[in-house]
C-alpha cells in the first residue's frame, strides 16, 4: 500500500510511536529489528518521538533495556521531555478545581485512583485502600507515597489520574462521569491484565504531546507517522499524516489505520521503515 500523500511540502519528518503493545511486547521487550530501525530513522535524521501512558521511570526502564534513548511524550501527553539530558519540551497539569472534580469522578464510581504528581522522590499518590492492581502499586512501590488524595489535588500540580489493570466495567463509569473536567481513555493492559482508566488534563493527549515537541524542533506537524494499538492512540493516529495501527489493534484504531504492522514480539515495527522510505545506511 502507498504511503498517503503528506500534507505539507516533503517527506516524514518525525515519527511517533505508542510503546506497550506496539513497540515493546506483554514481556515488554522491544525486538532487536525495531531498535534497529529506530537507529535507521534516526541517522538518517527523522527522530522518533516515544508516546506512552506510562509515567516516566517505567517508560525508561523499558526503553533502556533496548538500547533506546531519546525524547519521549509520558502520561498519555501531560510530560514530554528528552531523556538524554532530562530537558522538558512540555509540561501540563490540571487546572486548579478539576483534578478534584476527576477524584470525585473515581470515588463516585467506589474507586480511589493513583495520582500522578510533580515531585522529586514521588511518582504517584494514592490513598490508604488504593484500587489499582497490587502489582502495578508493588512495582511503583519505592516511588509512592500514601497521603490524603482531596489535599494532593487541592495543594499541587497534578498530572493524571489512573486505576491499572482492574475490569473494564468497573472503571467504565468514571468515563461519563469526568465530563469536561479531564480527557480519559480506556485501554486493555499489557502487563496486569484487565483495563487500565487513566484521566489527564483537559485537551491533552499523545497528539498534544507530539504537536509541543514539534514546536520545539521546528518540525511540520503536517509531516508526522505515528503508530498505535489502543484507545488512547486515537487521537494521535487521527492527527497524523500516515497512521499505522499494530495488527492486534482495536477495532477503532484499525479503522483508522492507512498501514498495519505486525506485533512488536515479531519486530513488526520495523516495518515503518519501507513507510518513509529507508535513510542512507538504512538495512
Amino acid at each position: 500500500m502507498p504511503v498517503p500523500e503528506l500534507r505539507g511540502d516533503g517527506a516524514v519528518q518525525l515519527v511517533v510511536t505508542d510503546l506497550d503493545g506496539t513497540l515493546s511486547d506483554a514481556a515488554e521487550r522491544i525486538h532487536p529489528a525495531s531498535v534497529r530501525a529506530i537507529r535507521a530513522l534516526e541517522a538518517g535524521g527523522i527522530p522518533v518521538l516515544v508516546a506512552t501512558g506510562r509515567r516516566l521511570r517505567m517508560a525508561c526502564a523499558v526503553l533502556e533495556a533496548g538500547g533506546l534513548t531519546g525524547p519521549a511524550v509520558v502520561l498519555d501527553g501531560a510530560l514530554g521531555l528528552d531523556l538524554r539530558d532530562g530537558r522538558v519540551f512540555h509540561q501540563v497539569a490540571f487546572p486548579p478545581g478539576a483534578a478534584r472534580q476527576v477524584l470525585a469522578a473515581f470515588a463516585a464510581a467506589g474507586l480511589s485512583p493513583c495520582v500522578y504528581v510533580d515531585r522529586p522522590d514521588v511518582d504517584l499518590v494514592v490513598g490508604d485502600h488504593p484500587s489499582t492492581h497490587p502489582g502495578h502499586l508493588a512495582r511503583a512501590r519505592p516511588w509512592v507515597a500514601v497521603e490524603d488524595l482531596e489535599r494532593v489535588v487541592e495543594a499541587e500540580p497534578v498530572y493524571a489520574l489512573a486505576v491499572v489493570g482492574r475490569p473494564a466495567p468497573l472503571l467504565e463509569p468514571v468515563l461519563r462521569l469526568v465530563g469536561p473536567a479531564g480527557s480519559a481513555s480506556l485501554v486493555g493492559d499489557l502487563i496486569y491484565g484487565g483495563s487500565t482508566l487513566q484521566v489527564r488534563p483537559p485537551k491533552v493527549s499523545k497528539w498534544s504531546g507530539a504537536l509541543a515537541f514539534c514546536a520545539d524542533q521546528g518540525l511540520d506537524p503536517d509531516r508526522i507517522l505515528a503508530v498505535g494499538d489502543g484507545a488512547n492512540d486515537l487521537e494521535l493516529l487521527e492527527g497524523a499524516a500516515v497512521a499505522c495501527a499494530v495488527a492486534t489493534a482495536t477495532p477503532a484504531v484499525l479503522a483508522r489505520a492507512d498501514h498495519v504492522i505486525g506485533p512488536p514480539a515479531s519486530g513488526g515495527w520495523a516495518a515503518v521503515l519501507d513507510m518513509v522510505g529507508r535513510p542512507a545506511g538504512a538495512p
